[in-house]
């Protein structure tokens, strides 16, 4: 059977690492992990997997730890992680039988997303697909973007079984990863150059997140998953002129 290593760019996660490690215990020929300097014990407790750790600083493009974890990758197949993402046993199973297939460079997984309670099943929020599976040398990162996917060259398949993300069990840890995207939101905006004037105001403090909002919450059925849809699809929305204010400020 083919190998795989498991690849994951790490900071500051002794709450998550140890549970999405275990998970892939009977799947991971090698584990690899690129730490950005965390002060907490998440090396430590890397160490008592024999994964290979590369331990280096932490750029705002988290993308860019990642793809050096995948380029110290050594098997057969590459499936990349972040630490608060965990397998199913199902799920071990299903890659083990898909990765057989000699035609098939990468393949796309549905996440379930954890949020304040309760998975969310609307909204536009699952399935949730991510390209983590994928063969050695035939995946990339562009490391450009915040919200960009693995480009993998070749065929590539869906998988069925859910990767289960515990994002955000707590509002805290949301608005701190809200921060950090909204920051690189702004970064980009500043690279685009699009300077500031009424009509482009216009539209990211109020079309862009209405328009945000309305496909959410109400074309993708976002109020299913009770107040939990009703905060996601908000403060989603509310990415455009809080990420715009924060450009704003840079220029």
């Amino acid at each position: 059977m083919a190998s795989i290593s498991v690849v994951l760019a790490t900071y500051n996660e002794e709450k998550n690492i140890n549970d999405c490690l275990h998970s892939v215990k009977d799947l991971a020929a090698e584990i690899v992990i690129v730490d950005g300097g965390s002060k907490d014990k998440t090396v430590n407790i890397v160490r008592k997997y024999n994964a290979k750790i590369l331990e280096t600083d932490n750029p705002p493009i988290f993308h860019i730890n990642k793809q050096k974890a995948i380029d110290m990758a050594t098997k057969d197949w590459i499936l990349q992680l972040d630490a608060d993402e965990r397998i199913t046993k199902e799920l071990v199973e299903e890659i083990k039988e898909k990765i057989k297939d000699p035609q098939i460079n990468g393949y796309w997984i549905p996440r379930k997303n954890w949020f304040l309670g309760r998975f969310l099943t609307k909204g536009g929020q699952y399935p949730d697909y991510m390209l983590r599976l994928y063969r050695r040398g035939k995946g990339y990162l562009p490391q450009k973007n915040v919200h960009e996917q693995t480009v993998v060259e070749g065929k590539v398949g869906h998988l069925k079984h859910p990767l289960i993300h515990m994002a955000d069990k707590e509002f805290s840890r949301y608005l701190l990863r809200y921060n950090r995207y909204t920051n690189l939101i702004a970064d980009e905006l500043k690279q685009t150059k699009i300077g500031y004037n009424s009509i482009t105001a216009v539209k990211y403090v109020l079309v862009l997140p209405i328009w945000w909002f309305l496909l959410t919450y109400i074309r993708h059925k976002g109020f299913v998953d009770s107040w939990q849809g009703f905060v996601f699809s908000f403060f989603s929305a509310m990415r455009f002129p809080v990420s715009y204010i924060k450009f704003l400020k840079k220029i």
